[in-house]
C-alpha cells in the first residue's frame, strides 16, 4: 500500500534547519572573530554537524520500521555504554563544572542527546509488544490494570526510569532529565496503560525534581533567581538580566538582522540557551511571533503524523518525540523570557551544538518515515 509522506511538516523542518545554520551564522561571527581570528569558525564547526545529521536523518527516513524496531534495545545499550564512558576521568570532558562530553577525533559529542531517541525507541518498541501480546489473548489495545500488568509492565518502567535518572544525574543533566521523563510519560500513557500507573509516576517525578533542586545550591540559586529576577543582578541573576534587556531593547520590529549590541559578550551563552534573546532583540515582537508559528505549525504536523500512525509503535515513536522537541523549545524560550528557570537546554535546530543537531536532525528522519507509512 502507497501512502502520502507529510509534506507539510517536510516544509516546516526544511525552514527551521535552513533558518536556524543561517542565524547561527551571524550570530557566531563576532565571537568566532575574536577567539578564533575569522567570522565562520563556529559556522563551519555547525555545518559539518549539520551534514552529518542530513545523513542521520536520511537513514532514519529509509531503514524500515520494524528494524528500528528490532534494533532499538542495542541502540539503549549502546546509548547506557557511551554515558557511562563519560564518568571516567581519562575518558569523559568536564566543562562548566558538568562531565557529559566524550571527546572523538578532536571533536565532543554528548551522548546525553542520543539518549533522547534511544529512550524513545526502546519503551515504545516494548509497550508496542506488551499491546500485541493483549491482542494476540483476546482482549482489547487497552493494557488492563491488575497485579501480572503492574509486575510485567509498570514496575519495569519504573526500573528504567530510575536507571535513566542516575545516569544523568551522575552528569549533573537535571534539565535533559526532565525532558525524558516528560516524552517517557507521554510514550507510555499513549500505549493505553493504567491512568493511575501515569499519576503515580507523574507525583514522584515532580517530587524528586523539588528535591534535587533543594539538595544542589547551583539549582536552588537558579529557582531563587526564577521566582524573584531582581536577586543578584551582578553575580547569578546577570543572565537573566541581561536576556530581558536584549528582547525588551528588539521592540515590535528589532533593531535589524546583525544588529544585536547583546552577542558582543554582554550576554552569557549567547550561541545556546540564551540564542531567543539576542533573536528577539534584532527581529523584535514580529519576528519571535513568526518562529514560534513556525515551531508550532511543525509540532502540530508531528502530532498529525502521530495521529495517522498505522500501529502503536509508530504512534509512541511519534508522540515521544514531538514532547522532547516541544519542551525543549518551550524551556529554552521561556527561560529567555524569565518564564522558566534558566535552563542549559539548546533551542531545537538553531543553537550552537553538533550533538544536538545531529540527533534532532535524525529525529526528523525518523518522523518522516512513519509519515510515510501513515
Amino acid at each position: 500500500m502507497s501512502h502520502r509522506l507529510n509534506y507539510y511538516f517536510l516544509i516546516a523542518s526544511t525552514v527551521l534547519v535552513v533558518f536556524g545554520i543561517l542565524y547561527l551564522a551571524n550570530l557566531s561571527a563576532p565571537a568566532s572573530l575574536q577567539i578564533f581570528g575569522n567570522t565562520n569558525y563556529y559556522f563551519l564547526h555547525q555545518f559539518y554537524a549539520l551534514l552529518i545529521g542530513l545523513v542521520f536523518a536520511y537513514l532514519a527516513f529509509k531503514i524500515p520500521l520494524r528494524i528500528i524496531k528490532r534494533f532499538a534495545p542495542l541502540l539503549l545499550l549502546l546509548t547506557i555504554v557511551l554515558l557511562s564512558l563519560v564518568l571516567i576521568p581519562a575518558i569523559g570532558v568536564k566543562l562548566w563544572g558538568a562531565r557529559r562530553w566524550l571527546s572523538i577525533g578532536g571533536n565532543s559529542f554528548q551522548p546525553s542527546e542520543l539518549l533522547k531517541i534511544s529512550s524513545i525507541l526502546f519503551p515504545s518498541a516494548w509497550l508496542s509488544n506488551r499491546i500485541s501480546s493483549e491482542i494476540r489473548k483476546g482482549a482489547s489495545t487497552r493494557i488492563k490494570s491488575g497485579y501480572e500488568n503492574f509486575i510485567k509492565i509498570f514496575l519495569p518502567f519504573l526500573i528504567f526510569l530510575f536507571l535513566i535518572s542516575v545516569i544523568l544525574l551522575l552528569q549533573k543533566d537535571l534539565d535533559t532529565l526532565g525532558i525524558t521523563i516528560l516524552s517517557l510519560m507521554a510514550i507510555y500513557f499513549t500505549a493505553k496503560t493504567p491512568l493511575w500507573h501515569t499519576i503515580i509516576t507523574v507525583a514522584g517525578a515532580i517530587a524528586a525534581g523539588i528535591t534535587f533542586i533543594i539538595i544542589e545550591p547551583y539549582r536552588a540559586q537558579r529557582l531563587l533567581v526564577f521566582l524573584r529576577p531582581e536577586t543578584d543582578p551582578l553575580g547569578i541573576g546577570f543572565q537573566l538580566r541581561q536576556s530581558l534587556l536584549a528582547i525588551g531593547s528588539g521592540g515590535i520590529f528589532g533593531n535589524g538582522w546583525g544588529l544585536s549590541t547583546q552577542k558582543f559578550g554582554f550576554l552569557p551563552q549567547a550561541m545556546s540557551d540564551s540564542l531567543f534573546a539576542i533573536f528577539a532583540e534584532e527581529t523584535g515582537i514580529i519576528g519571535c511571533i513568526i518562529l514560534i508559528s513556525i515551531y508550532i505549525f511543525f509540532f502540530v504536523q508531528g502530532i498529525k503524523i502521530a495521529k495517522n500512525s498505522q500501529d502503536s509503535f509508530s504512534k509512541m515513536v511519534a508522540i515521544g518525540i514531538v514532547t522532547w522537541l516541544a519542551t525543549q523549545t518551550f524551556m529554552n524560550i521561556a527561560s529567555s523570557m524569565g518564564l522558566f528557570p534558566i535552563a542549559g537546554i539548546p533551542l531545537p535546530f538553531f543553537s550552537y551544538g553538533g550533538s544536538h543537531l545531529v540527533i534532532e536532525m535524525t529525529a526528523v528522519g525518523l518522523l518522516l518515515n512513519v509519515s510515510k507509512n501513515s
